[in-house]
């Protein structure tokens, strides 16, 4: 499926999903993920492993303690898990849970719910 926004549609449709994500698929213990988080999450599930706090740390262009207080979060509410790298003690390998795909999923399903209501035409957040 190919969406060819105008901006105007292109935030609408932002708006859309942020509000779903806010609204709808919160994981159990977790306050709605940041941005951040999000784009954590988005990276460790779509993007080959394997992913370090090092490697995410650039990736976003952030410090790693600012990475590390995001996963702390993540960790506690099961999305994501954390072990040191048995070859390099200094790294920290950030891994995949089930509830984390699960989650995942539930944003996957709902992404394409709100791009099919776009496409009808229906303008419901």
């Amino acid at each position: 499926m190919s969406l060819d926004l105008r901006p105007a549609s292109a935030l609408q449709f932002l708006l859309g999903i942020s509000l779903s994500l806010v609204r709808e698929t919160k994981p159990e213990g977790l306050a709605d993920l940041s941005m951040r988080q999000t784009s954590i999450l988005l990276i460790v599930y779509l993007e080959p492993p394997p992913h370090t706090v090092r490697g995410l740390a650039a990736k976003l262009g952030v410090t790693k303690p600012v990475i590390t207080r995001a996963l702390d979060s993540m960790g506690k509410a099961g999305l994501l898990s954390r072990r040191r790298d048995d070859v390099d003690k200094r790294n920290v390998i950030i891994q995949r849970t089930v509830k984390g795909a699960l989650y995942i999923e539930k944003i996957a399903d709902m992404v394409s719910l709100k791009a099919k209501q776009l496409q009808s035409g229906s303008t419901h957040p």
